[in-house]
């Protein structure tokens, strides 16, 4: 049997020379957006600004390692692995500190020792694509700001943009720091931030120990010490009726989302972010308004039975009113595409507060949706959309009327989004989607409409690698500047683009609406029948006719 290693790390013993970190080539490239790196370093600052003697713990690596051989293959933990290296890389750049730099040298790249036989190489090698990349351009000192300036044809692989992206978010996050916040920064990652390092000698075995790792057991959540907590201080005879309200409203939800609702909870009742565990935050912030026996059915039959119903109706589109329903469900269908659920507890509150005034909610979806989409058009990551959901939780909690909440776009923001909308969105890969779905909407009139398709994809037009006959049409700039963009970009179900590929233009119309099953469903996709040719100037007059349809829609 080989012999498995697990042991809480520091980061300068993790960047040292006991470990020589290679990405095989089998694994999937370095992939996190910016969104990821920023929420990384949000993380690490919480941490910096609490007790400064608290150990922070950013997850797990597992690796395939022998246990007299340095050399380590990352089975798990690549991203986070290239993420901080590029964090130290920024670090040792801006370092005013001819020490801190020399030190932070080292945590990035083993300078080497004769008197160890170590030879000078980075710590953390990428995948053979990017290997040479990631050493010239991140881990070679002074190297970051040449990266920054590289044009776009300069990067060859998708890792390779990611690495450039994020690396600029964060030094330009960090420009803002100073200088002895950043040594700070620099003191806590080496001295008391920690990985828990999981090695083995067999990779067979390392695969097995990631599955593990990864599969959903069903160990007590919160939820369970919450019910444990809350229901043990009830008399016996209630204690019964209790545990069985708790566990119908757990069965309704199912496990998992039962036990986000007590996140949603949390802030809801907090107006805060969260900042530690839930199972430290949860009884200070909310139990604690309930401390006996008579708050116990309280918070039961008045806080988590109500929203469990209103999470229900959001989640499953089922509210249900004499009028205005419809509208409604349209709302919570459309928010439910997006790709966090951050929008949540100011959701729920709105349901729970006000779910017998459909009007009302309607105008408040309305502005939500508006906000919650410009937020993931503009890629705005997790710690200020959450704040900006917890200022409006806030001014619920306060009792504002509805037109004095803080749902609008500054003019800043509206810029942002309508230049989102107007650029190369089809490279927006988790943004095209949602943004094409509601344009159809727009242009069938067709408020929440519903495609019946297991699959809905995003197809071009003038196509990513035209024919002859596409490029006597476009020249090669007219190709680079239409292609990816939303005038260009049609939906289809996946049979259909199966069939698609790269013909010209009438063959294409042929086979989008002509073929075996008719027409086309969508709108923006069946516009283009009334077009005889797709040239530069027909794209040009489509791109501002969708783009007045989404800021409309929005109020941009």
């Amino acid at each position: 049997m080989q012999q498995l290693e697990a042991h809480e790390v520091p980061l300068h013993k993790v960047f040292s020379s006991d470990y020589d970190f290679r990405i095989p080539d089998y694994q999937r490239p370095y992939a996190w957006e910016v969104e990821d790196a920023l929420q990384l370093l949000d993380d690490l600052t919480d941490a910096l600004e609490r007790d400064g003697e608290e150990p922070y713990f950013l997850g797990s690596v597992v690796l395939v390692k022998g246990k007299e051989s340095a050399r380590a293959e990352v089975i798990d933990g690549q991203q986070r692995l290239t993420t901080l290296t590029i964090l130290f890389a920024i670090l040792r750049d801006q370092a005013g500190d001819a020490k801190l730099r020399t030190e932070l040298e080292g945590m990035v790249a083993e300078p080497g020792s004769k008197m160890l036989k170590l030879d000078p190489k980075p710590r953390l090698a990428l995948r053979p694509k990017d290997t040479e990349f990631f050493r010239k351009h991140v881990q070679t000192t002074g190297s970051v700001s040449s990266l920054l300036d590289l044009p776009p044809s300069a990067l060859k692989t998708s890792a390779q943009k990611a690495v450039r992206d994020n690396a600029k978010a964060l030094r330009d996050k960090l420009r803002e720091w100073s200088e002895e916040s950043r040594l700070e920064l620099a003191g806590m990652l080496g001295e008391r931030t920690y990985l828990v390092v999981v090695s083995t000698p067999d990779l067979n075995s390392a695969h097995r120990i990631f599955s593990v790792m990864n599969a959903r057991g069903l160990d007590l959540s919160p939820a369970d010490i919450f019910k444990a907590r809350i229901i043990g201080d009830l008399d016996p005879k209630l204690s019964s009726v209790y545990a069985a309200k708790w566990e119908d409203a757990e069965e309704t939800l199912g496990r998992d989302d039962f036990a986000d609702i007590f996140l949603h909870l949390r802030l809801i009742f907090s107006g805060e972010r969260a900042r530690r565990e839930l199972l430290l935050e949860f009884p200070e912030q909310v139990l604690v308004d309930f401390p006996d026996a008579k708050g116990a059915m309280e918070f039961i039959d008045d806080v988590l039975i109500p929203y469990t119903e209103a999470y229900v109706q959001i989640r499953d589109q089922l509210y249900s009113s004499p009028t205005g329903q419809d509208k409604v469900n349209a709302w919570f269908k459309r928010l439910e595409q997006l790709d966090n659920s951050d929008w949540r507890p100011a959701a729920l509150w709105a349901v729970r507060h006000h779910g017998h005034d459909p009007e009302w909610l309607d105008r408040y979806f309305r502005r939500l949706e508006r906000l919650a989409a410009s937020m993931f058009i503009r890629r705005v990551y997790r710690t200020p959309r959450i704040q900006r959901y917890v200022e409006l939780v806030r001014e619920l909690n306060s009792g504002k009327g509805l037109d004095a909440l803080s749902f609008d776009l500054t003019e800043e923001e509206k810029r942002a989004t309508r230049a989102e909308l107007d650029g190369e969105l089809y490279l927006s890969t988790k943004v095209r989607r949602y943004v094409l779905l509601r344009l159809d909407e727009i242009l069938a009139d067709e408020p929440g409409v519903v495609y019946d398709y297991e699959t809905i994809t995003v197809e071009h037009v003038l196509p990513q690698t035209p024919g002859e006959e596409w490029v006597s049409t476009f020249d090669e700039a007219a190709r680079e500047y239409w292609t990816h963009r939303i005038g260009n970009l049609v939906l289809l179900n996946r049979r259909k683009n199966s069939e698609a590929q790269n013909f010209d233009f009438p063959k294409k119309k042929a086979k989008y609406f002509l073929g075996k099953s008719g027409v086309v469903t969508f709108a923006l996709t069946s516009q283009v029948l009334t077009h005889s040719e797709w040239t530069p100037e027909v794209l040009e007059e489509r791109q501002e006719r969708l783009l007045e349809s989404l800021t409309g829609e929005w109020s941009l």
